[in-house]
This record gives C-alpha cells, structure tokens and sequence, in this order.
C-alpha cells in the first residue's frame, strides 16, 4: 500500500507519495495560508488530490500529516500549532471529509524521529532520540521501535526543558529553555553578537552578509564556517557546546542508543557534529565507565517529515 505524508510548514506546504521502503515516489508544493485553518485544510486536500489524480485511485490508502505544535493523543486535533494559527483544530476530520481516506495527524518532529529510525540514520536501532536542530529545537522518540508520544500526545517537547535557571527569555513563557541556548536562534544570535562586537574578527561573515549585522543569518556563519572564519566557527562551536550539554542530560534520563541531529543547522555537518561530540563526552553522568550513546547526523533531510508522516499513516 502506497500512502501519503504531507509536511506542514510556516511558508509552504510539502506532500509526497510513499512507499514501504520510505521512498517518495512524487511530490507537490504548495505555499501555506496564513492564519486561516479552514484554508489550510482545503490545501493540504488540493495536495492529497492532485497526488492521487496521477495514480491509480486505488493505489493510496491513507493519508499522515506533520505538523509543527501539539497534537493530541488520538492524532486527531492539532492543540496549537503557532507559525500556521491553529488551536484546537479538528484537522484529522476534517481531512477525512475531504478526501476519503484514513489520515493520521501527527507533530512534525515525531515524523522526521520514526522516518530516521525506520529508513535513515537510526535504522537498526531500537532506542533513538532525534534532535531537530533548526530555528527552535524539536525532538522524537523511539523506544523498542514504538514512537513514544506521551499519555496526551506531546511528548519529546525537548526544547523547552530548562539548562539555564532563570536565563534567556524563551517565547514559550519560560526562561532558559535549551532552544534558547543550541537552536538556529541561538547560532544567529552568536553570528551577529560577534559581528557586532569585533568585526575584525567576523570580517568575513559581514562580506558574505554585504557588511548589514542583521543578514548574519544562519546561512552566512555556516557558509563562513566552511571556508574556515574562525568567528564562525567559534559560533558553532558554542551551540555544540550547548547541544552537547543537552544530550548528556536526556542521556541521564532515556538512556538511548543513539541521538540522530536534523534540522537547519546540522547541515553544517562535522562543523558541529564535533563540537557536540566533544561536549556530550565531557558533560555525560557517570563516565568513565558507561556505554556512551552514538551522536549522529540525520540522513534524510527535508524530506523526513513527509517520509515518516506517511508511514505512520501506513502503521
């Protein structure tokens, strides 16, 4: 059975057909409707249609979709989903409506976490913590190859487990929240604090940002960090120290065998893949002496949200 996953984004709305292997056969795009659920509903059915409408009416036989907030424990209603104005949304009935088929709702990070656990980095692992390192921080968990969500359906919400008491302003009412410390946020903050204060040193961010401290975004420190800016570097080298800190303290508690990083900023590869190393190392409970958990990049990129919506829909 074919299914179909559909990853729901702040700008654009992304569907795919998949197959048993994780394999996306054929895809679609759309851009998101701002603050308007009803509209966004009917884009998400425009995708499932079109994809359908080129196969084989028969060959699709349920429908997962990703999307960035809470969802409940019946993977029916969105609870609040900030960046697309969702609260409360019954999306699952919704989309059944609309197209006829079984559909699944999930968080977007679980779907990235069973599509890395299934067919990318953490496949042949039982025990998986995925960490998506983009503009916040979200995570997934496998264990004994079950996506754990959580007596209400949003667990993993890792982001917003607190490493600095009363530190920086997080948007989620708290303050010290990890993805306030080791998120894209975070590397962009560091680009332009370095910019801003030695230029000399960050000359080459600034080149590549045409000399404004607020185009230090996330692309120009990783760009400049792979033509060997020190600054940049130094910039990654923080959030690793920060991520690695992270992943010693989940390790004390989930004990998994590997941590699988996605998102945004691990496309800067051994850039910080490193430094997170290095830090998790030094910070881990109980070393020397302990098995320590394998740290690895994510292998499917953009397209895990769709992979891993649409086998959950298959599950």
């Amino acid at each position: 059975m074919l299914t179909i996953g559909v990853d729901i984004g702040g700008t654009k709305i992304a569907a795919g057909v998949v197959d048993r292997d994780g394999q996306i056969l054929d895809k679609v795009k759309y851009p998101t409707p701002e603050n308007d659920p009803q509209g966004l509903a009917a884009t998400v059915a425009r995708a499932v249609e079109e994809l359908r409408g080129r196969r084989d009416s028969g060959d699709i036989g349920a429908v997962g979709v990703g999307v960035a907030g809470f969802v409940d424990e019946e993977r029916a209603t969105v609870q609040i989903a900030v960046n697309v104005g969702l609260r409360d949304e019954p999306l699952k009935e919704r989309l059944q409506e609309s197209v006829g088929l079984p559909v699944v709702i999930e968080n977007d990070a679980n779907a990235a976490a069973w599509a890395e656990a299934r067919f990318g980095a953490g496949r042949g692992s039982d025990h998986i913590v995925c960490i998506t390192l983009g503009t916040g921080i979200g995570g997934g968990l496998v264990i004994d190859g079950v996506l754990h969500r959580g007596r209400f359906g949003v667990a993993a919400e890792v982001g917003h487990y607190r490493v600095v008491p009363y530190g920086r302003r997080c948007p989620c009412g708290n303050h010290g929240c990890w993805e306030q410390y080791a998120s894209g946020r975070a590397l962009v903050a560091e680009g332009q604090d370095r910019a801003r204060t030695d230029p000399l040193a960050a000359e080459r961010m600034l080149k590549l940002a045409d000399g404004v401290v607020e185009q230090v975004q996330g692309h120009v420190i990783t760009q400049a960090a792979l033509e060997g800016d020190r600054a940049a570097l130094d910039c990654f080298a923080t959030v690793g120290e920060w991520a690695g800190v992270g992943l010693a303290d989940l390790v004390a508690i989930l004990d998994p065998e590997c941590f699988v990083l996605g998102g945004g900023v691990s496309d800067a590869g051994a850039i910080l893949l490193d430094p997170v190393r290095d830090s998790f190392a030094r910070h881990v409970s109980g070393r020397p002496g302990r098995r320590l958990a394998d740290v690895r990049l994510a292998e499917l990129g953009g397209e895990a949200g769709i992979v891993g919506a649409g086998d959950l829909a298959r599950h």
